[in-house]
Order: C-alpha cells, then structure tokens, then sequence
C-alpha cells in the first residue's frame, strides 16, 4: 500500500510541481523583458547639452568647424546635440534686425541613444543683408538657449 501511495504521490504532485517551475520561469522572463522595453522606451525629457553654429557638419550633425562669422551667400548650419531618451519637437527661431526670417521645428525621438545632434540650417538664394543675426533654440516650446552670428 505505501509502496502504491508513493507512486500515486509521483504521478500526480511532481508534474504539478514542474508545470508551477515552467510557469515561474515563464513569468520571470517576462517581467524581465517588461522591464527592459520600458526603459528602452522611457519617455524623459529631451535637454539641450550644446548648441553649434559653423559652415559644415560633421557626419554626425554635429557642427564641422565652429563659426560666427558668415558672408551673405554662405549657409548657416544649426547643430543642437540633446541628451535623454524620449521625445520632443527641437525647433530654431531665426530673427534679423527684431524680425522673424524662419522657424523650422522637428520632431526628434532618440530610444536607443543617450545623446544626437539635430542640424538646421538657414540658406538664402538672394543673400543675406550685414548685420547682427540670432538663433533661438526651443525645446518643446522652451527656450533653450541663443547663438548670435554675424553676416558681414
């Protein structure tokens, strides 16, 4: 009889007792990934860690070789490196003599890199006029910073 009892025990509490470690490793792996896909996809606010103003960029959209001068054919490169994964509209005011010339915005989402580099640029087919030049940056509609240029 306890020889039978034993038998009855194995048969019906030791595959019970393997589906309950299947369904924990199950769930381990689960929350696992969970976790991880949330922080890949934090939402945290983009920050500005440095703006750029040059002639040229840099494979990266970082800006080639700084400038604050420009002649009145030349193109006016923007670089706004951000930190954060998240995402968040990046946008440039330019102003000339107090007047709005453009406003580019983009819209910018970094999952899977502490920091990026958005470029914009500011070209015109008639020349720009002398004088003292301003770029703002915004980041989801807050100032984050200004870089004055010259065009001479």
């Amino acid at each position: 009889m306890r020889a039978a009892r034993q038998t009855i025990l194995h048969a019906t509490v030791l595959p019970d007792l393997r589906r309950v470690k299947g369904l924990a490793v199950v769930t381990l792996v689960s929350a696992v990934l969970a976790a991880a896909l949330s922080a890949c996809q934090s939402n945290e606010p983009l920050r500005v860690v440095q703006i750029q103003i040059g002639r040229s960029l840099n494979a990266d959209n970082t800006i080639a070789v700084p400038a604050f001068t420009f002649g009145p054919h030349d193109t006016v490169f923007l670089s706004v490196t951000t930190a954060g994964r998240g995402t968040g509209t990046v946008s440039v005011r330019w102003t000339y003599g107090g007047h709005l010339i453009d406003e580019p915005k983009k819209q910018v989402r970094y999952a899977y890199k502490d920091s990026a580099a958005t470029e914009f640029r500011l070209e015109s087919a008639m020349g720009f006029p002398p004088g003292e030049y301003t770029a703002e940056v915004f980041v989801d509609g807050k100032s984050a910073g200004t870089k004055k240029f010259r065009v001479q």
